[in-house]
């Protein structure tokens, strides 16, 4: 542990603070690293009383009586595991207890394909002055290359969240990382910054190396302008090698044995691709509504990709563009500062975005070449077969809300966020006549190695709230009061869960704490456990006014994934479910979200008329 901490350690539960010592010697970027405070262990009273408040609304009064007895017993036979998640945390070189659990639990062991399961993406708004594919796609590299040089030499400036610095070390996965397939699980490899200074495009399923530094100096947007276009010019139709990343993983791995086994050569054009600090996807398509640019960016067409790349940055025929993440070692609020500076930088000017200079001694984009055999072939095959079935299975709808957005809220006195989770839950109980599990992600970045902890958006509160708006006999100002019920429990619930005390991430540290052959604590055996964990609706924000699109998947078949962006003026939603109904679901949002809107406007012309 840092020696600016402060530890407490009782038999119930752990802290750590930190008075957030700044460390010069690690640059601006990772400063206030190591005196960051460690994330706490909650007491298991605490979380028991937070878990049945969080499963109470969820369940009918016997399945709850039933509950409170397998919860009754849980302090007493989750002892040990408590002490023993205790002495992990409390281990000077262990930064956060659950971080190898979760990153290896939720994403590296994961098996099924990472798109659509895992990635998520944002679709950015166009650039008028570059509807040239090969100019778009330069300047975006650009100014990647710009905050990629600002990561690499520890520069960057660190997020706060409450005047609070929040953990960058997830940065360090961003550039000239990877994700391999593997058995029996995944694995993330990294390369040198300094002896990879290159990107990859992909064109028509052709891999290219551009350099980005020539004789130690970069290549301006002219000269990568000239790069993209001789890719352009040079790729010509080929087998989709990149296609292989859309395996679910225990295939992938076995695709990347036959891969290599084919030929000598593949082993480096391999390691070509996962050392480039990013990828650039030309697309050959030009996608027009929302719906298609979300599509595009999502998951394309399942081979113009390499999917386990952790930044892929897409530009299509008519100059649309966006990107894709691969999730496993970084969430998705790194990747939303990088794309929303990318897009500042270029709308703002703040970069020489018109240096005309081309430079002669730049060599030409270089083929990266695969060989193939009988056996890769046929995994090509079999990959765009479960691809094309896969992504059959999902239908996407975007609802575009221009009725109001962040601004109006703020009028209301209501948190932007608590707001929109609550039109969700709105909309899923006029679809369904009831509220069920629902997940939002909540950021634990104010401790060391930080990721997420869940927010469990579904209270007594928002369900009374959600029975009253379908219920006419209940009046406007009934309805609003409890509302803002629900507003402020959401709010409560979100700030306990980013301070590392929600229960979900606790009781996974608890089972990992489990020995082979000791029995499992009550808690884990009664169905409300899992059912209440099953999340039907997994839902997240994040926004920028450079964005017009965000999204990704649900987590079960019978759920639903719903991203939203709360912007000044709009909100909106992405919404993805396998054939459950994105339409319908899509209009209950927009219907969900004036009947809010309509409840509230009342108070707020009285409170006007007083002033």
């Amino acid at each position: 542990m840092a020696p600016a901490q402060k530890r407490k350690l009782t038999g119930k539960s752990f802290t750590a603070e930190g008075p957030y010592k700044e460390d010069a010697s690690k640059g601006a970027m990772l400063r206030f690293e190591d005196s960051l405070p460690r994330l706490p262990v909650p007491s298991l009273e605490d979380t028991c009383q937070r878990y049945l408040k969080s499963i109470h609304p969820l369940l009918s009064k016997e399945e709850y009586a039933a509950s409170e007895k397998a919860v009754s017993s849980f302090p007493q036979q989750a002892a040990t595991l408590q002490d023993r998640l205790i002495e992990k945390a409390e281990k000077p070189e262990v930064k956060n207890w659950i971080a190898d659990w979760w990153n290896q639990a939720a994403y590296l062991d994961y098996k099924d394909p990472v798109v659509p399961y895992v990635s998520y993406f944002y679709s950015f708004r166009d650039d008028r002055k570059r509807r040239n594919p090969a100019k778009r796609a330069a300047a975006i590299t650009f100014a990647a290359l710009a905050f990629r040089k600002e990561v690499i030499n520890g520069t960057l400036e660190p997020e706060y969240m409450r005047k609070k610095p929040m953990a960058m070390s997830s940065y360090q996965y961003m550039f000239h990382t990877c994700r391999v397939a593997a058995e029996p699980s995944d694995y993330p490899v990294q390369y040198s910054p300094e002896d990879n200074q290159y990107i990859i495009a992909i064109r028509h399923n052709n891999f290219f190396k551009i350099p980005t530094h020539v004789d130690g100096k970069q290549l301006n947007t002219s000269e990568l302008e000239q790069q993209f276009a001789k890719v352009y010019k040079a790729a010509q139709t080929s087998p989709p090698i990149g296609s292989l990343t859309s395996l679910p993983r225990d295939q992938g791995a076995i695709a990347r044995k036959n891969l290599l086994a084919a030929s000598r050569n593949n082993e480096n054009s391999l390691k070509q691709i996962e050392a480039a600090a990013f990828v650039i996807c030309l697309d050959a398509a030009s996608p027009v509504t929302r719906e298609e640019r979300a599509r595009q960016y999502w998951h394309g067409d399942g081979a113009n990709r390499w999917y386990d790349k952790p930044l892929e940055l897409v530009v299509n025929d008519n100059g649309t563009a966006g990107f894709l993440g691969e999730h496993s070692m970084m969430d998705g609020t790194p990747t939303h500062r990088l794309c929303d500076t990318i897009n500042a930088l270029i709308v703002h000017e703040k970069l020489d975005f018109d240096d005309p200079t081309i430079r002669s001694s730049i060599p030409d984009p270089t083929a990266v070449r695969f060989d193939t055999g009988e056996q890769v072939i046929k995994d090509m095959a079999s990959a765009q077969q479960q691809f094309a079935t896969i992504i059959a299975a999902h239908e996407l709808k975007v609802q575009a809300y221009q009725g109001y957005g962040k601004a109006l809220i703020k009028k209301f006195k209501c948190s932007p966020d608590a707001y929109v989770q609550l039109v969700i839950q709105l909309a899923y109980h006029k679809m369904y006549g009831k509220c069920r599990p629902t997940y939002e992600s909540a950021a634990t970045r104010k401790y060391q190695q930080g990721r997420t902890e869940t927010t469990r958006t579904v209270s007594d509160e928002s369900v009374a709230f959600c029975d009253a708006m379908a219920n006419h006999e209940i009046g406007s100002s009934e309805c609003e009061d409890l509302f803002r019920k629900a507003v402020n429990q959401h709010v409560k619930y979100t700030q306990l869960a980013s301070d590392g005390y929600g229960v979900d991430r606790h009781l996974f540290g608890l089972q990992k704490c489990l020995q082979k052959g000791e029995e499992a604590p009550d808690l884990y055996k009664d169905p409300a456990y899992t059912y209440t964990s099953t999340w039907y609706v997994s839902s997240s924000q994040l926004s920028s006014e450079y964005f017009n699109g965000y999204g990704w998947s649900q987590v079960i078949d019978q759920g639903w994934g719903i991203a939203y962006m709360i912007n000044e003026n709009s909100i909106q939603f992405n919404i993805v479910s396998k054939h459950l109904g994105s339409e319908r679901m899509s209009h209950y949002l927009n219907e969900a979200a004036g009947d809010v809107r309509d409840m509230l406007l009342p108070s707020l012309e009285t409170q006007k008329s007083k002033l």
